[in-house]
């Protein structure tokens, strides 16, 4: 079986973990959420990509779902001492390991889906991951506070904010004049279904499927999603700001409907929302368990997943 999921970062790449277990003899391709890349201290950091590097290669920080295992981190202790910022995002020692190899091969003219490759090559995830594009994305949040109507770079609004800050909108900067990165296309269309993790759907799943080419190449696949929302609120992070911020319901029907029947073959939800069950508007909903509290979980998911994507595609 060829598989493709369109994945985030914490809630896509522990999913893809599952995924990988509940399927081990599919052939799997991750296309990965470039738009939260940001370039810090002269280094270029992919947190989507390498938190499904670090996840299915077994290097991350299991509690928080981000970032190194038995990290150090001197290097931020150092910078801190010089006065060099931003204090508000947190690299580690191992880390900085990471974006230091990428920064050197892009500055070497190497595009992110080859310095990917590569990375993974230590890290051996077990699935081919791939950039949405090689091209520069970058997700910018539009807010209004003490200092006026601004755009700040996606990771300053999640990570210093907190997205406490209503977002007047959400721009994936560069987007439009994208191209998916070499393997990806090719991929959608050897894909015997797509898969739609529980990743943020504006911010993460929207932002791939913002690149030209890439959602008409899902659409003509079966595309079964795993809802992000259970009863009304995330399962983690703040997926409900970024849905208010485009004026879409936090409720796992209406992320199937944000989504929609063009896309959408297959929806499943947890039992909190077994309400849905049955046809939402041409979307095949079944309700589930939905909760990943450990890779067994997450494996009855994602089998849940392809049992969909089969009696869809029969």
């Amino acid at each position: 079986m060829r598989i493709v999921a369109l994945a985030g970062g914490i809630g896509g790449a522990r999913f893809l973990r599952g995924l990988r277990q509940a399927a081990p003899e599919a052939d799997i391709t991750v296309i990965g959420n470039t738009g939260d890349d940001i370039s810090l201290f002269g280094l270029r950091v992919c947190p989507d990509l390498d938190t499904v590097m670090y996840t299915l290669g077994g290097g991350i920080n299991e509690e928080q779902g981000w970032g190194r295992a038995d990290e150090r981190f001197t290097i931020r202790e150092e910078l801190a001492a010089y006065e060099v910022g931003p204090s508000w995002f947190t690299l580690g020692d191992r880390d900085f390991g990471t974006h230091i190899v990428r920064s050197q091969m892009l500055d070497a003219g190497y595009p992110l889906s080859a310095v990917t490759e590569a990375l993974c090559a230590r890290w051996k995830p077990g699935v081919r991951l791939l950039p949405m594009s090689d091209d520069r994305v970058e997700t910018h949040v539009v807010i209004e506070d003490a200092e006026g109507r601004r755009a700040v770079h996606f990771q300053e609004w999640w990570v210093r904010l907190h997205a406490q800050v209503p977002a007047r909108s959400i721009v994936a900067v560069g987007a439009e004049d994208a191209k998916p990165a070499p393997g990806v296309l090719e991929a959608l269309e050897a894909a015997d279904v797509v898969i739609l993790p529980p990743s943020n759907p504006v911010v993460s799943v929207g932002t791939i499927l913002a690149v030209p080419g890439i959602r008409p190449a899902v659409a003509a696949k079966t595309v079964v999603g795993v809802s992000p929302i259970i009863g009304g609120a995330p399962v983690r992070g703040m997926a409900d700001a970024c849905l208010t911020a485009i004026g879409v319901e936090t409720s796992a029907g209406a992320v199937a409907a944000h989504y929609g029947p063009d896309l959408l073959d297959g929806w499943l939800v947890d039992t909190a929302d077994s309400d849905l069950d049955g046809d939402l508007d041409g979307i095949a909903v079944r309700s589930r368990p939905l909760l990943m509290t450990d890779v067994d979980a997450a494996a009855a998911i994602a089998r849940a997943a392809l049992d969909l994507a089969a009696e869809l595609g029969s």
